[in-house]
């Protein structure tokens, strides 16, 4: 009698990391997605081929359509962003399905969806991240230097993200318009614009320089930086988004927290702030999303959701027994 043999089952498919590697290339030519977009993208899947290595589904992504391999698969997925943010497992979460269904088709292969039945984890949305107008007030009581002052009005006033003020360079200003063309997180360029509190502090700034960045850093700097960065007048490299969160963490400290100072407010606070502001005023939906520029409603709830006094002040002003007293 001849020896028995097992037979290997026959490869089905790609292997999970050449899946991989497929489905970002159909969706970064022609630059569907942009440059953070694919980097996201491809850090998730990437960590989750590198775990998968050496397994059936590494070898063969037809595998995910067994048993064992979505058993894998889940426990992978664990391994890599278990103990992650519920907000970050999300992002995560969407990014294996979106890639999934696309295996599934138009690639073909694979027939089921590995991550059915996978709870998705509550992502808890914080409401109370706003700063009140009491507190903004307070912030702008404050003794700190023009720089700051400036930077931070222009952050409130505009609502626009820490990291497109801070790449502002002078030739983007339009100071007699109060406006200025950043470049957006998609890479768009779009304009922002701001009230009388920042006009009146971007020339004094400004100091009469008509190139370089528009923030700079305290002092220069003492290793190589790229011209883009630096400033022909002064010598001074721009200030870094790092550098403006520590400073504004560090400096409101006070009034964030004033019994134990232990934490500040962060940079991003003061784009919810002056959002939030707006829907108590009555800012329309359309208007408040050409302000945020965000891409949809649903992106702008969080930020457009009137802050406890606002809600405080709105059921004070209908209580009947006080309009009767106000009579």
């Amino acid at each position: 009698m001849g020896e028995v043999r097992q037979l290997r089952p026959a490869h089905r498919g790609p292997t999970f990391a050449h899946a991989v590697e497929t489905f970002l290339v159909a969706h970064t030519a022609g630059g569907a997605w942009s440059t953070g977009t694919a980097t996201k993208y491809r850090q998730t899947l990437t960590a989750l081929a590198t775990r998968l290595a050496g397994s059936p589904v590494g070898h063969d992504l037809a595998a995910l359509d067994t048993p064992a391999g979505v058993a894998r698969l889940a426990e992978v997925f664990t391994a890599a962003f278990g103990t992650t943010a519920a907000a970050t497992r999300v992002r995560h979460l969407s990014t294996l399905r979106s890639a999934i269904a696309w295996w599934r088709e138009p690639a073909g292969w694979i027939r089921t969806n590995p991550t059915a039945g996978w709870v998705r984890p509550k992502v808890t949305v914080d409401t109370t991240r706003a700063l009140t107008r009491d507190q903004v007030a307070a912030l702008w009581r404050l003794n700190v230097g023009l720089r700051d002052r400036a930077l931070w009005r222009l952050l409130y006033e505009s609502a626009a993200r820490a990291e497109e003020i801070l790449t502002l360079d002078i030739p983007d200003l339009d100071l007699g318009s109060k406006r200025a063309r950043v470049t957006s997180k998609g890479g768009a360029t779009e304009w922002v614009f701001w009230q009388t509190g920042a006009a009146m502090l971007l020339p004094r700034l400004l100091a009469g320089r008509t190139r370089g960045p528009v923030f700079l850093a305290d002092r220069k700097p003492t290793r190589a930086v790229a011209s883009v960065d630096l400033c022909p007048v002064t010598g001074r490299a721009r200030l870094s988004y790092r550098r403006a969160a520590e400073i504004f963490e560090e400096i409101t400290r006070s009034l964030a927290d004033p019994i134990e100072q232990t934490h500040g407010w962060t940079l991003h606070q003061l784009r919810h702030a002056q959002l939030t502001h707006e829907a108590e005023n009555g800012t329309n939906t359309a208007t408040l999303l050409a302000r945020s520029r965000h891409a949809s409603v649903r992106s702008l709830e969080r930020y457009a959701r009137p802050g406890p006094e606002a809600v405080a002040a709105h059921v004070a002003a209908s209580d009947p027994a006080a309009r009767r007293r106000a009579r």
